[in-house]
């Protein structure tokens, strides 16, 4: 059975179309998807242009670079991070918990964490929950330092930093 599609000529016209100069690449297009529709007989028609509707986003200039899109707005603040800190702290079991308000006096970050934790082992683990735990609540990619030695493990949230120390090492 033979596929119904276009022939071989229509590929070599196609091919010829595409190496022609450059200034005329937007024609030889226009060419080959009408040269592509006639020789399928598909009836495919192009669509209408597009209707100027209120509030419709402007169609970029050709040859203008793409814009990036808008950052989604965040709908948590420094507070909730705080929050999910601390509660992650606690499950964690860290000791010696401090909490320092930097808000007016810092703009690195709203809040800093202080914590301890008994061993390596726990600091580690208190980093890596909290970042999990950031991650699937908030979406945040924390930033984090020193989780490979686990004597002192620095985690940024943006709005929270963190510091979780082995206590020899505090």
């Amino acid at each position: 059975m033979k596929f119904p599609g276009p022939s071989m000529s229509f590929f070599k016209k196609l091919k010829d179309k595409l190496f022609k100069s450059s200034s005329r690449l937007e024609e030889g297009l226009e060419a080959i998807v009408g040269d592509a529709v006639e020789e399928a007989g598909t009836g495919v028609e192009t669509a209408p242009e597009a209707v100027d509707s209120p509030g419709a986003p402007e169609p970029e200039p050709a040859g203008a670079p793409p814009t990036a899109p808008e950052p989604a707005p965040r709908d948590y603040s420094g507070d909730d991070v705080l929050a999910l800190v601390l509660q992650s702290l606690d499950d964690d079991k860290a000791e010696e918990v401090v909490q320092i308000d930097l808000r007016g006096r810092s703009s690195v970050a709203d809040y800093m964490v202080i914590c301890s934790g008994r061993s390596s082992r726990q600091v580690g683990a208190i980093a890596e929950k909290l970042m999990e735990r950031l991650k699937e609540r908030f979406r945040i990619s924390a930033r984090s330092e020193g989780k490979e030695t686990g004597d002192w493990v620095l985690i940024d949230t943006g709005d929270v930093v963190v510091h979780i120390f082995r206590p020899e090492v505090r």
